[in-house]
C-alpha cells in the first residue's frame, strides 16, 4: 500500500508534462492548391502542367490537376471548378474554356474566400464587373501581339497575289479571337494578300483536316494559311498532303507544340508563335503561394511570346517550352 503514494506521484508528473505539448493538428499541412485546364489532351496544357507540378514539388504544395476531356466542354470545366470549391482547396488557377461561361463559376469561388488565378486565357471583363467577380492576376501571353507576328510575317513573305486561309478556334472565344484579330491587323497593310476564306475548326485536329480539306476543294489557289492553334494547323498540314500540295501552303499555327516544331524543321510547316506553356504554369503555383502567404502580387503577368520558323526552332529554349 505504501507504493500509491509514489505511483500517484509519477502519474501527475506525466500527466503534467504531456498536458504541455502543443496537439497534432498545428502540425504544417501543405497548401491545396487546384489547377482547372481546358483539356489535358493538348501538348500545350500537358505543358503547362508539368511547369504547374515543378514548381509545387519545388513549394511543397499539394497541387490537383483536373480538365475536361474536350478543351470546348465549357460546363465540365465548371463542374471541375465547383466539385474543387466543394473540397476546400487553399487557392484556384484556371484556364477558361468559357471567358464568359467562368465567371459564374470564379463568383463562387469568390463567396468561399478561395483566391482565384487566371492563367493563358482572359476572362470577360464586362461580365465580371456584371457580376461583381474578382481575380488575383491574369498569367499569360499577349495573344493577339502573337497574332500580329504571325500577319507581319506572312506580309513580308508574299509580294505578289496571294490567296490565305484562317482556322479559326471556338467562336466567342477571347483567346482565340485576340489571336485572329492580331492576324487581320499584321495583314491588312499588305495589298497582295486576299483572305480567301475564314472558319471555325473549333481548335481540334481532325476538325483542322476536315475544314481545310473542303476550303482547298473550293479555293485550290491559297498558298498561305493561319491557324489560332497548333492543333488545326497540323489537321491542315495532313489536308494539304492529301491533297498533293506538300511544299506549296505556307502554315503558321499557335503554341508551337514539339509536333509543330517537328513540322518546321521539316518544312511542313513556315512557323508558330511560341507561348511557353510550362513558365505559365510554374508562374501560376508560385504566385499562389504567394498570395496565400499574404504577398501582394502585379494584375497582370506577362509571359514571353515569339515566333518560332526554321531559323530558330532549334533554340536552346526548345527542349524546356512548347
Amino acid at each position: 500500500m505504501k507504493r500509491w503514494p509514489v505511483l500517484l506521484g509519477l502519474i501527475v508528473f506525466l500527466c503534467a508534462g504531456g498536458c504541455n505539448r502543443e496537439p497534432q493538428s498545428t502540425q504544417f499541412q501543405k497548401p491545396r492548391i487546384g489547377f482547372v485546364m481546358k483539356t489535358l489532351n493538348n501538348p500545350f496544357f500537358i505543358r503547362m502542367e508539368e511547369g504547374a507540378r515543378e514548381a509545387a514539388e519545388r513549394l511543397n504544395v499539394e497541387l490537383i490537376v483536373q480538365a475536361a476531356d474536350r478543351e470546348i466542354d465549357v460546363e465540365r470545366q465548371m463542374q471541375i471548378i465547383e466539385n474543387l470549391i466543394e473540397t476546400n482547396v487553399d487557392a484556384l488557377c484556371i484556364t477558361p474554356s468559357g471567358s464568359r461561361e467562368v465567371v459564374s463559376a470564379i463568383a463562387k469561388a469568390n463567396q468561399a474566400n478561395i483566391p482565384v488565378l487566371i492563367v493563358d486565357t482572359k476572362v470577360d471583363e464586362k461580365t465580371a464587373q456584371d457580376m461583381n467577380v474578382s481575380y488575383v492576376t491574369f498569367i499569360g501571353s499577349d495573344n493577339y501581339q502573337g497574332g500580329l507576328l504571325a500577319g507581319r510575317h506572312f506580309a513580308q513573305k508574299f509580294q505578289e497575289p496571294t490567296e490565305l486561309v484562317i482556322l479559326e478556334g471556338i467562336p466567342g472565344h477571347e483567346t482565340h479571337d485576340s489571336r485572329l484579330q492580331g492576324f487581320l491587323d499584321g495583314v491588312k497593310d499588305a495589298p497582295y494578300l486576299t483572305i480567301a476564306a475564314s472558319q471555325p475548326a473549333n481548335t481540334e485536329r481532325d476538325q483542322g483536316f476536315n475544314v481545310f480539306q473542303n476550303i482547298l476543294q473550293t479555293h485550290p489557289n491559297v498558298k498561305a494559311l493561319f491557324s489560332t492553334n497548333d492543333m488545326m494547323a497540323l489537321g491542315a498540314v495532313e489536308a494539304i498532303k492529301a491533297a498533293g500540295k506538300e511544299g506549296e501552303i505556307a502554315v503558321i499555327g499557335f503554341d508551337a507544340i514539339e509536333e509543330a516544331r517537328s513540322a518546321i524543321r521539316q518544312g511542313r510547316m513556315e512557323g508558330s508563335i511560341a507561348q511557353f506553356p510550362d513558365e505559365m504554369g510554374r508562374a501560376a503555383v508560385v504566385n499562389a503561394v504567394n498570395v496565400l502567404n499574404g504577398e501582394s502580387i502585379p494584375d497582370k503577368i506577362p509571359v514571353k511570346i515569339e515566333l518560332i520558323t526554321k531559323e530558330n526552332v532549334g533554340s536552346a529554349n526548345e527542349s524546356k517550352n512548347g
